[in-house]
């Protein structure tokens, strides 16, 4: 969270459309934050989207989207909601159709623990690039907590509650020791 993750998406989206090529993006359909069929920072800026479900089998609509129009890079939004199978369809994309994929998303849920689609990037990606944020003690952040609508930190519950700033803050693993762990 408050990385820059979804800036840093825009970013190379733009990259690749200001030098004539045609980025494909695609966003988790259960992220409805913001504008649906859309990508969109905190600082304001946003593009198009194509949204992906569970079972959704993203080699195929890829495959099926660079037969239409020739795709030069496939971005991935919140991938921490990808499934195993849509990993491996990822995987496929890169080495069969060698079409790079970008996947932009984080690692833990408030518990700590791995989201499906993050444990299996993580083990099978060809490349990790870690984008930083910090706790308010000013260490980085690696860790997330989910808080009530009084600000108190909660360790039970759903793994998935799409939320922003309102319900999510960042820690470093002390912090979030401190508040998680500890209990």
């Amino acid at each position: 969270m408050n990385a820059g993750k979804s800036t840093s998406l825009l970013q190379s989206a733009y990259n690749y459309k200001e030098r004539g090529m045609l980025p494909f993006v695609l966003s988790a359909a259960i992220d409805d934050r913001y504008s649906v069929g859309k990508v969109t920072s905190r600082i304001g800026l946003e593009t198009e989207a194509h949204l992906f479900h569970k079972d959704d089998n993203l080699f195929n609509i890829i495959t099926k989207q660079n037969d239409e129009d020739s795709i030069n890079c496939v971005l991935i939004d919140e991938s921490q909601f990808l499934s195993r199978e849509q990993v491996k369809q990822l995987g496929q994309v890169v080495d069969d159709l060698n079409i790079p994929v970008l996947c932009y998303g984080i690692r833990t849920d408030f518990r700590g623990e791995l989201f499906p689609g993050s444990h299996y990037l993580l083990a099978w990606a060809d490349n990790l690039i870690e984008l930083k944020t910090i706790c308010h003690c000013g260490r980085k952040a690696t860790m997330v907590v989910r808080m009530d609508s009084d600000g108190k930190i909660i360790s039970d519950g759903d793994q998935v509650v799409i939320g922003g700033n309102d319900q999510y803050q960042s820690m470093c693993r002390r912090h979030f020791a401190e508040h998680i762990w500890s209990k």
